[in-house]
């Protein structure tokens, strides 16, 4: 069993920055991989990234590549997401996962543990 719990969220402004963060219980934290979705009002949940239990391979929306980062410290059984360049469109409820399969992916039902989630809002 994991626990994630995100914190970092809040209110910015467009072109703000923000800095997520999930953290995880438990000594398995490395064996799994995390991800991060989102959740606008009245939408479904979406991928937002992903990356493996080494850190080495990350995976992105499209709709953030270049703008967002995903990132992990297994010592500290904590995952990362810088978000920069925000956008009123990026405003949701942000969620980490813990995935326990070997394949990075970006689908909600692959993953098997989930946070309570962080709001983010980024005003125009």
């Amino acid at each position: 069993q994991v626990q994630l719990v995100e914190s970092g969220g809040g209110l910015v402004q467009a072109g703000g920055s923000l800095r997520l963060s999930c953290a995880a219980s438990g000594r398995t934290f490395r064996t799994y991989i995390m991800g991060w979705f989102r959740q606008a009002p009245g939408k479904e949940r979406a991928f937002v990234a992903a990356i493996s239990g080494t850190g080495g391979t990350t995976y992105y929306a499209d709709s953030v590549k270049g703008r967002f980062t995903i990132s992990r410290d297994n010592a500290e059984n904590t995952v990362y997401l810088q978000l920069n360049s925000l956008k009123p469109e990026d405003t949701a409820v942000y969620y980490c996962a813990a995935d326990r399969s070997a394949v990075v992916a970006a689908t909600s039902s692959e993953y098997d543990y989930w946070g309570q989630g962080t709001q983010v809002t980024v005003s125009s």
